[in-house]
């Protein structure tokens, strides 16, 4: 049986526009010149009936009210069964306060990840008598749907914006950070939002996968500060590039993978302009740039 994707958001944190930013790209989406994005989360499923959640982004309300496939089937009867976030990052993760109205569903994590979670009080909102929370450890496979098997591994990354200190390390290795491998009927999928670098184990992991959707958040490293909006690299922030000799595309290239795609993309990436030359190196070299409502199968 073939594993559904839909990606409900292709954008990173903030979104496109992001509500408080200038810039030609979010200027251009707030005049629906390019098309707007709504932030990181991937809905998967089987059988198109039972459908699990990648990440829970701000915009959810919004992404299942725009996902036919994930409308409830009868009075406050949802088709998603499970959730499962990458990291603690708040545009991974401040969607679980959308889903609290009394729904049932597993919310799988790493034990770092739900340690950083039921840190916030907030989150007891969701109420945990009908939200179980499934820890799980790297390398393990379970469950995520019926006939669905997940693995969680590491990636190179950080901790959350909220958990840093005074020293910064962006090349973590472990729970904090983690990318998911799915399997069905011998097709692997891998999603992999946030990743700082692509190191031998990680490229051997990817190549030959029939799908990788890959952290698309900018094109080159110090985007944001030719931009004027920050002084953070994107290695500062625990993204690769995509260009350059040691960006995604190059260091992906080889590796025999089906289908791929960009997600996770900043508001600044002048991939978003269908028009540009970045859109075109990329999509030239086999890349599809995602867009929110996009469906794909593997």
């Amino acid at each position: 049986m073939p594993i559904r994707a839909i990606i409900l958001g292709a954008a990173a944190g903030g979104g496109l526009p992001q509500w408080n930013c200038g810039c030609p790209n979010c200027t251009l989406a707030r005049a629906g010149t390019i098309p707007s994005l709504t932030q990181s989360s991937v809905a998967v499923s089987l059988d198109g009936s039972s459908w699990a959640l990648l990440n829970a982004s701000p915009d959810l309300r919004q992404q299942f009210a725009r996902a036919p496939q994930l409308a409830p089937t009868d009075l406050r009867t949802s088709p998603l069964r499970s959730v499962l976030v990458t990291n603690g990052d708040i545009d991974h993760v401040a969607g679980l306060l959308t889903l609290r109205e009394k729904q049932p569903f597993d919310l799988f994590a790493t034990a770092e990840i739900q340690a950083a979670l039921s840190g916030n009080p907030m989150m007891a909102a969701v109420d945990a008598a009908l939200v179980p929370r499934r820890t799980v450890s790297l390398e393990m496979p379970f469950e995520l749907l019926p006939g669905l098997t997940a693995r969680l591994f590491p990636v190179p990354g950080k901790v959350p914006l909220y958990l840093e200190g005074a020293e910064v390390r962006t090349d973590l290795e472990g729970e904090q950070t983690v990318g998911v491998e799915l399997s069905a009927g011998g097709t692997r999928i891998l999603y992999i939002p946030g990743c700082a670098r692509v190191t031998p184990k990680l490229a051997e992991r990817i190549e030959g996968a029939e799908m990788v959707f890959f952290d698309g958040t900018l094109w080159q490293d110090d985007e944001m500060i030719r931009a004027g909006l920050g002084q953070k690299t994107g290695q500062r922030m625990g993204h690769i590039s995509m260009s350059g000799p040691d960006g995604s595309i190059a260091q992906l290239g080889g590796l025999g993978i089906g289908t791929r795609v960009f997600v996770h993309m900043n508001n600044t990436n002048p991939v978003l302009r269908p028009d540009s030359a970045e859109r075109a190196e990329a999509e030239g070299a086999g890349w599809i740039i995602a867009q929110d409502g996009m469906e794909l199968t593997a």
